[in-house]
């Protein structure tokens, strides 16, 4: 009975002791979390998406306070919520707002099946990361959508489908949140996080090969031969050509669509915008002209 009693007691003494320690412990080397973390946390959409650059909701709101902190919060913005999201934080930091332009995801891959026929047919995994690792897919051109959607299981938002009919991905601009999801899931990097632009309105070269002219067009009817005529045509030095590639910077092209007129491949395309107006051919005049008379001798 005492060596129980006593075995007992040795163990009572020994829970004491740690626990005391694991106290004295936890109160030393406690890290004290600034509450305005959490309440930033509380106003965020709780995706956790990862399009705001940081892992998650909870580390976004840190690097808003941290920002907080330096003065300015210029550079961070929550994708999914937008702008009235960043109004809220910037309340709860005793800060102001600084409007960011919206944003969207663009494909930009206009080769579509009947554009880009197959060359070959792929009997695996149905996986764009995993036919890029094995080659360059089932048609022709190393750059173009390799069609299996791995943007679309990437979005948590139901904002991007793959049309049936041309085997490219569709996005719908009412439910994207320019998080990013899908461009990091292409392992072709076709997928841009546009500006939408004026009333949503952009001019985009739907291309992405960097292939010379001739071997690009054995590859898609439609993808960008860098011809550089839409670069010509342009007044506000708004498109570039690089790697054989044109694009067109958002922040200076101003929408008036000449390059799309231009350009010989149809790469280049217009969102959004009116339907343009048939040319109306001034009527040829059917009145007959008369011969001129003989002067009088």
């Amino acid at each position: 009975m005492n060596v129980i009693l006593i075995a007992v007691i040795v163990l009572g003494s020994i829970g004491l002791v740690a626990a005391l320690i694991l106290f004295l412990a936890g109160k030393k080397f406690a890290v004290h979390e600034d509450e305005r973390i959490a309440k930033v946390a509380e106003v965020l959409p709780q995706a956790n998406c990862g399009g705001c650059g940081f892992p998650g909701c909870s580390g976004f709101a840190g690097a808003c306070v941290k920002a907080a902190d330096k003065g300015s919060l210029e550079g961070l913005l929550c994708p999914v919520g937008g702008q009235p999201v960043m109004e809220q934080v910037a309340d709860i930091l005793g800060m102001k707002a600084e409007a960011s332009a919206p944003k969207v995801a663009v494909v930009r891959c206009n080769g579509t099946c009947e554009s880009r026929p197959r060359i070959a047919e792929f009997d695996g995994a149905q996986s764009c990361k995993v036919q890029q690792m094995l080659g360059s897919g089932e048609t022709a051109c190393a750059y173009g959508c390799l069609g299996c959607g791995d943007c679309v299981a990437a979005c948590q938002f139901d904002a991007i489908r793959m049309n049936p009919e041309t085997g490219l991905p569709e996005v719908d601009e009412e439910k994207c949140t320019a998080c990013g999801a899908c461009s990091k899931a292409c392992p072709r990097g076709i997928i841009e996080i546009r500006l939408k632009g004026l009333k949503n309105r952009r001019v985009v070269v739907l291309c992405n090969n960097k292939d010379k002219g001739a071997q690009t067009r054995k590859a898609c009817s439609v993808g960008c031969i860098a011809c550089q005529k839409c670069v010509k045509v342009c007044k506000f030095e708004a498109i570039t050509v690089d790697a054989n590639l044109a694009y067109i910077d958002a922040e200076k092209c101003k929408l008036c669509r000449k390059c799309e007129d231009e350009c010989p491949q149809n790469a280049i395309h217009a969102f959004n915008f009116p339907p343009r107006k048939p040319k109306v051919e001034a009527p040829v005049s059917e009145t007959p002209v008369e011969p001129a008379k003989e002067q009088e001798a």
